[in-house]
């Protein structure tokens, strides 16, 4: 029992760094963006993804390698679960997150494929095999290609927006920061640090929720798609909603289609390679179909809000996420 309150105890103060840290994250990436003319949406859908997915990648690449697959399993598809109903959901209600042509040309075709690419590859072989892990990492491999062109594309045309004004910091600490954050080398500083900060509180907060659900006797499975997932997710849900309230809506939005795609073909690969990643058909098939239908929903929003998701779309997404998990309880 005294390991329960230790754990509850660590739990609040991974909650505490995971907000501050994703505050100074999100800082530091919008002002790298800013300083090397790079497009927001695409800091958001690298260096901000690949961040917040490093929970997903340690708590995927450990289970695999201690043969918990279903909790890799239900971690990857659960992820990408909360990522768009729960976390694109808050977001959206916090502010309005607007959708870059580019996303319906590209990113969401990824996702599409990336989703399509582990419900085939995984019912085909009844598992994700190291040879399934190869052909995830190729299509990986050649997203991040097509990214770091049209970067470099967008900032020979310069065709990036001029930067948004912002408030005048307040008292002496306000105006330090605000001096520091025109240096680059502070904002890499900045961006590292609230980085760690994230992943440092996510471990925190993913560890004890672990322990609380095994200490009730939950599952794995259900451990994997609720406790893991969304606690996994938490850096992506605060990154994003500290993201979106601040404004920087191309990097909220960047950050969940990135992670998805992150989740899916990076984590879903390297942690096939350590060991194949059981794919069970009467429950997994179904948790990686939800996920699918998640990306159709949000594109389908997406088209219905006219590029844009707002408290709506965020309602929906909400719903549709306590659905889900009133059925993964109904049918424990």
């Amino acid at each position: 029992m005294g390991y329960l309150f230790l754990w509850i105890f660590l739990m609040i103060v991974g909650l505490a760094l995971l907000v501050k840290g994703a505050d100074w994250f999100v800082d530091g990436a919008a002002g790298i963006a800013g300083k090397c003319r790079i497009s927001p949406l695409v800091i958001g859908l690298t260096v901000v993804a690949f961040g917040t997915s490093a929970p997903e990648l340690a708590v995927s690449v450990a289970a695999a390698a201690g043969h918990s697959t279903d909790i890799g399993v239900g971690n990857i598809v659960g992820s990408n679960i909360a990522n768009i109903l729960l976390i694109l959901g808050i977001s959206s209600l916090v502010h309005i997150l607007p959708v870059q042509k580019n996303s319906f040309r590209v990113d969401f075709p990824v996702l599409l494929i990336a989703s399509a690419l582990l419900i085939g590859l995984g019912a085909w072989g009844k598992a994700i095999s190291w040879w399934d892990g190869l052909i995830l990492l190729a299509v990986f491999a050649a997203y991040m290609a097509y990214l770091i062109v049209h970067a470099l594309k967008e900032r020979k045309a310069g065709v990036l927006p001029p930067p948004e004004e912002k408030s005048p910091p307040r008292g002496k600490v306000g105006l330090w920061f605000a001096r520091m954050e025109e240096k680059t080398w502070f904002l890499i500083v900045l961006t590292v640090v609230g980085l760690g900060m994230v992943a440092g509180g996510g471990e925190l907060l993913v560890e004890g929720a672990k322990y609380v659900a095994s200490y009730l006797g939950v599952p794995d499975r259900i451990i994997g798609l609720t406790v893991v997932a969304i606690g996994t997710s938490l850096p992506e849900l605060v990154t994003s909603a500290v993201a979106a309230k601040k404004g920087e809506t191309d990097i909220a939005v960047g950050n969940i289609i990135g992670s998805n795609i992150f989740n899916i073909l990076l984590i879903g690969g390297v942690s096939s390679l350590v060991t194949p990643l059981t794919f069970d058909l009467a429950t997994n098939l179904i948790d990686a179909l939800v996920a699918f239908a998640a990306v159709l929903l949000l594109i389908l929003l997406s088209v219905l809000g006219k590029r844009k998701l707002g408290r709506a779309a965020g309602v929906v997404m909400l719903a549709s996420f306590v659905l889900y998990y009133v059925y993964l309880f109904v049918t424990l």
